[in-house]
């Protein structure tokens, strides 16, 4: 009897853990949930980052392609500010916040409602309040502006230049004959937290027109 009490003690012994093996297993086990969580949440994190740097993208793609559309159809079509004065076809400010930087006549304005206007549209670009703004016009001559829409935020800084018929490069576009268009506008965006990006866009057709004979390149007053 005794011998055989001895046995099954022995035998209940091997089949359980020690206290030792049962803190060794939670201790294992809390490791790998920590490690999983840790890995989860990284795995969030950059796919958070991912996200914001796609749409950041996205916002530039779209900023870029506007901007390419409207220069790339300028046309030399004279037209009237809200107060009735004669505005040049192009006219390119140095960069402030009081006036519109760029202001000129687009053509290609889609239209699909088939409303009863042209397919012709003033266009002006704005640097305010850390914002690159696009205003469209409704109409050609005298109207009022609309809201604009924004195209980059978070503009620390921005410069342009603009470039004449004979490869000169100019601070302002301001010439003699209020028909002329530069060939080029270069636009350096500096924004927070992102690398300076400069964008060259041809304008109309003027980088395929020869310039008039004994024209002058158009200059800043």
């Amino acid at each position: 009897m005794t011998d055989a009490r001895a046995i099954g003690h022995a035998h209940a012994g091997e089949d359980g853990f020690t206290l030792i093996e049962l803190l060794v297993a939670v201790m294992i086990f809390a490791m790998l949930a920590t490690a999983g969580v840790v890995l989860l949440r990284t795995s969030v994190d950059g796919q958070a980052a991912i996200s914001r740097n796609l749409d950041a993208l996205a916002d530039v793609q779209r900023g870029v392609s506007l901007l390419d559309a409207d220069l790339s159809q300028a046309v030399t079509r004279i037209s009237r500010t809200e107060a009735g004065t004669f505005a040049p076809a192009f006219f390119g400010r140095a960069v402030q916040s009081e006036e519109p930087l760029i202001q000129f006549v687009r053509a290609g304005w889609s239209n699909p409602a088939t409303l009863r206007r042209p397919t012709l549209q003033k266009i002006e670009y704005w640097w305010r309040d850390g914002r690159l703004e696009r205003i469209g016009y409704p109409a050609l001559d005298g109207a009022q502006p609309p809201a604009p829409s924004v195209l980059f935020e978070n503009v620390t800084a921005l410069s342009l230049r603009y470039r004449a018929r004979n490869g000169a490069w100019q601070d302002r576009w301001a010439p003699a004959r209020p028909t002329e268009l530069p060939t080029v506008v270069e636009i350096t965006v500096e924004r927070r937290g992102a690398a300076p990006v400069t964008l060259r866009f041809p304008v109309g057709t003027a980088m395929y027109q020869p310039p008039a004979e004994g024209a002058e390149a158009a200059s800043a007053p």
